[in-house]
């Protein structure tokens, strides 16, 4: 289900018409998250931290109104619920994309996601998910401690889905960070969001 904003009345209308005339709109921001023990509950109880996390980040992105905004046409509308299309890797090197629902029970998540991921292994090509605008683009680059990312995107493509970006692990002095980067179209939020974002996922980890 999705709402249709009024952007007439919208606090943050004249951001919204500046920023969605821009050729590249989106804009990113990367950081550590901490997931020593969030790392540690995944190793203790065998639960795949991919999908812990990719969970986590499903929770905060929902709770953060304006990362269910979407740009469809000239209207924004606001989806009660979004859900993951990730890239998953393959065993010979090459990866598919995948369609996995947002379930707010992690047991019911973590089922219905290996499902997904099996049939995507057992496959080949790209396969692109047919899962409307409802969805955060997400990536795992776990060979990667990034401090940036950019993503390849096709400028003729009208797209104001979120890209979220996972790293490789890093531990010093017994702490395990994980970097992420995270890009959002400007026309629908500001950096303030995207800090919102960042702590609800922070406790999420914790």
């Amino acid at each position: 289900m999705k709402t249709l904003l009024d952007i007439e009345n919208w606090a943050r209308h004249d951001h919204f018409k500046f920023f969605k005339q821009f050729e590249e709109p989106f804009f990113g921001i990367c950081v550590d998250i901490d997931c020593t023990k969030s790392y540690a509950k995944c190793k203790n109880e065998g639960i795949s931290f991919f999908l812990f996390y990719l969970h986590k980040s499903l929770i905060a992105a929902n709770k953060i109104e304006p990362f269910r905004y979407r740009i469809e046409n000239e209207n924004v509308f606001i989806y009660d619920k979004i859900h993951a299309s990730p890239t998953i890797n393959r065993p010979d090197g090459t990866f598919g994309f995948a369609y996995i629902d947002y379930y707010e029970d992690f047991q019911t998540f973590n089922i219905e996601a290996k499902k997904e991921i099996e049939k995507v292994q057992n496959s080949k090509g790209l396969i692109p998910a047919v899962s409307g605008e409802n969805v955060i683009h997400y990536s795992s680059i776990p060979w990667i401690n990034f401090k940036s990312v950019s993503h390849a995107r096709s400028f003729s493509f009208k797209d104001s889905c979120p890209k979220i970006t996972f790293g490789k692990i890093s531990e010093i002095d017994n702490v395990k960070k994980m970097p992420i980067s995270i890009h959002v179209h400007h026309a629908l939020m500001d950096g303030i969001h995207v800090g919102q974002f960042i702590d609800e996922f922070q406790n999420q980890m914790i």
